[in-house]
């Protein structure tokens, strides 16, 4: 549980997926946006397939399905969504918030991974989709600056 919480964060209330975006953004803001895009990347790509295969393992023994507290494919998502932006202040927030309209909405194919897909990828898969929308907006966006 302390890795599908992140820490604890999942166990925030209300709203555990956005305490655990922040969670994320913090982790990602002071130890990894420094590091090479190609690193972040592996970072983001290695921590949800280590989180699918925990979450896998998880619902398979308690018998339950996408909890609110598991955030560890917010973190996974966000932090893939990061990866592909430079590290300023305001397109870090922007990503965030699209990320999490993402998230919520979950409109297209998004929406299809999480209605569609079960188990620990059913619950990866939809916020690493998100994350890679939210990074490709972002990314488009830090062509004008």
């Amino acid at each position: 549980m302390l890795w599908l919480t992140f820490g604890g964060a999942g166990l925030l209330r209300p709203a555990p997926g956005t305490w655990g975006s922040l969670a994320a953004l913090a982790v990602w803001w002071w130890w990894l946006s420094d590091l090479p895009t190609f690193v972040q990347l592996a970072v983001a790509l290695t921590y949800g397939l280590v989180s699918w295969w925990v979450c896998a393992r998880f619902l398979r023994r308690s018998q339950l399905h996408d909890e609110p507290q598991i955030v560890a494919d917010e973190v996974a998502g966000l932090w893939l969504a990061l990866a592909m932006v430079p590290a300023l202040w305001w397109l870090t927030g922007l990503v965030f918030a699209v990320f999490r309209v993402l998230d919520i909405v979950k409109p297209s194919i998004i929406g299809w991974c999480d209605r569609s897909l079960k188990g620990g990828l059913g619950v990866m898969a939809d916020d690493l989709v998100a994350g890679l929308g939210a990074g490709l907006a972002g990314a488009l966006m830090a062509l004008f600056i």
